[in-house]
C-alpha cells in the first residue's frame, strides 16, 4: 500500500484586475462559493482615476493545485484583466485596518492606552468608559492586538480585510 504525498494548505493574496462594472465581484465570489473554497480576506476599490477598473484583493487557503486551479478559474471571466498571486509573485507588502472598540475603566484605561501606544494604535474616539483604536499593519499584528484588548473589555471590532501590492515598479 502506497501512502498518498499530502500537499500543505497555504495562505495565498490574489489581485485581480477587473472591470469596474455591476455583478463583476459577484462573478468572482461566485466562482469562490461554487466551488467550495473559503474567502478568508476580501477587498474592492477603484484603481485608476477614471474608475474603469478595480483591484479586488482575495486572501484563500489552498494546496498548490488548488490555488493554481482558483487563478486559470478566475483568468476566464470574462470582465478580469490580470490575475497575479502575491504570495508566490515576489516581494509585495499587505496592509489591514482595523478599528477596536474597548470598554475600561479605571487602571484600565491606562493599561489599554499602553498596549495601543506599543502596537502604533492611534485613539480615534474616547469617552468615560471606553476607546476606539485605528489599527493598521499585517493581519498578524491586528489578531494579536484585538486578543490583547479582549482582556480589557473587547466590544467591537471592524476590519477592512487586506490590500496587498508587489514591491517595485512593475505594476501587477
Amino acid at each position: 500500500m502506497n501512502a498518498k504525498s499530502i500537499e500543505p494548505v497555504a495562505r495565498h493574496t490574489i489581485s485581480i484586475i477587473v472591470d469596474n462594472e455591476a455583478g463583476v465581484l459577484a462573478r468572482v465570489i461566485g466562482l469562490f462559493s461554487g466551488r467550495g473554497y473559503n474567502i478568508e480576506h476580501l477587498t474592492v476599490a477603484p484603481v485608476d482615476l477614471e474608475g474603469n477598473e478595480s483591484r479586488i484583493t482575495v486572501v484563500t487557503a489552498g494546496t498548490p493545485m488548488v490555488i493554481e486551479q482558483i487563478k486559470a478559474q478566475l483568468e476566464r471571466l470574462v470582465p478580469v484583466h490580470k490575475v497575479g498571486d502575491l504570495t508566490l509573485d515576489g516581494p509585495s507588502v499587505e496592509r489591514e485596518l482595523a478599528l477596536v472598540k474597548v470598554h475600561c475603566e479605571g487602571a484600565d484605561r491606562d493599561e489599554a492606552q499602553r498596549v495601543g501606544d506599543a502596537f502604533r494604535a492611534r485613539i480615534v474616539d474616547s469617552t468615560r468608559d471606553s476607546f476606539v483604536f485605528e489599527i493598521t499593519g499585517k493581519s498578524e499584528k491586528i489578531r494579536a492586538f484585538i486578543e490583547l484588548m479582549d482582556e480589557f473589555g473587547l466590544v467591537e471590532v471592524v476590519r477592512t480585510g487586506v490590500a496587498a501590492l508587489t514591491r517595485g515598479r512593475e505594476p501587477l
